[in-house]
């Protein structure tokens, strides 16, 4: 959850007390690790919290009710601060310090500025995606007539345009197994979940925006996954050379081809023996003989929970 209205998420969990003084015990609570609500009832940045701390934290001020109530009558934050018993405050960090085991968090981390302590680094790295040819910008132009407009009103009631591109993208997302299992408090099996549905979602997430405008739902002609046991490697280079458009061919049958050719050539002089591709093609430019192909996005999933299992197993033998 990402918020800043965390006092309502609280308060709505402690709706069996009073509202007023679980506002008051709330802020007390949070104030004793060093979170600050301001007086519109809201933090001063955006907090990522797992759900399962939230229900912690609201859980804690229960536990702790009685002796939340000296800090609770004070008039001033920092007197409330100061009067809230230290070992609340204490327990407040440690409750945060592990993110909970919420996956959101272990994969991509978060920073409080004011609780440095309970930050997490993140164990996925996602980057920008880019188009692998030149493209050229488009632009919508529309206009939209008033159907109630009196009959000496002969323009458009609305009038603009929308500036849009079409093109095929390459991107590119990398997972740290070993930190997301740390980051999951060494719960394997719930970080091997992550993968899995880190899978689906990655081939499946689609921008929301302006979708009743172009329906942009088009899935990936190609799905690679990669388990590199040297480093990471971002293909992106192999399209510094843009894709020229061609009549007998698409522009991401290309774009998977010369995709192919570059990882050769890198891993090559920066891969390592053991690293395993799993891909599903549609574009039947990836080399039949790099890998192992799967036929649906499921087995594709299923497939790279295999391998992390795989690797995480033999990192412990």
């Amino acid at each position: 959850m990402r918020t800043k209205r965390i006092r309502d998420l609280l308060l709505s969990k402690l709706g069996h007390r009073d509202a007023d003084a679980a506002k008051a015990k709330i802020e007390a609570a949070l104030s004793s690790a060093g979170l600050k609500i301001k007086d519109d009832g809201k933090t001063e940045y955006l907090l990522f919290l797992g759900e399962g701390e939230i229900a912690a934290l609201a859980g804690l001020i229960d536990r702790h009710w009685d002796k939340l109530v000296v800090a609770a009558e004070k008039k001033s934050k920092k007197d409330a601060k100061a009067s809230v018993s230290p070992e609340i405050g204490k327990s407040v960090k440690a409750l945060l310090k592990d993110g909970g085991k919420a996956v959101d968090v272990a994969l991509f981390g978060r920073m409080l500025a004011d609780l440095p302590a309970v930050n997490q680094e993140a164990a996925c790295q996602v980057a920008h995606a880019i188009s692998t040819h030149r493209v050229e910008r488009e632009f919508d132009y529309f206009t939209a007539v008033d159907d109630k407009g009196d009959d000496d009103e002969t323009g458009a009631g609305m009038i603009g345009q929308v500036e849009f591109n079409s093109a095929t993208f390459y991107r590119y997302a990398v997972v740290n197994l070993n930190k997301l299992v740390a980051n999951l408090q060494n719960d394997r099996e719930l970080a091997l979940s992550a993968v899995r549905a880190f899978t689906l979602a990655i081939a499946r997430a689609v921008p929301t925006g302006k979708q009743n405008s172009f329906a942009a739902h088009n899935p990936p002609e190609f799905i690679g996954v990669c388990l590199r046991h040297a480093a990471p490697m971002n293909l992106a280079n192999a399209f510094e050379t843009p894709v020229a458009p061609r009549r007998d061919e698409s522009f991401s049958a290309q774009s998977v081809r010369e995709l192919a050719r570059h990882e050769s050539r890198l891993s090559a002089v920066y891969g390592s023996p053991q690293d395993q591709w799993l891909t599903l093609d549609l574009s039947a430019q990836w080399s039949a003989d790099k890998g192992t192909a799967q036929t649906t996005l499921q087995a594709l999933a299923d497939a790279a929970t295999a391998l992390a299992t795989q690797a995480l197993s033999a990192q412990e033998t």
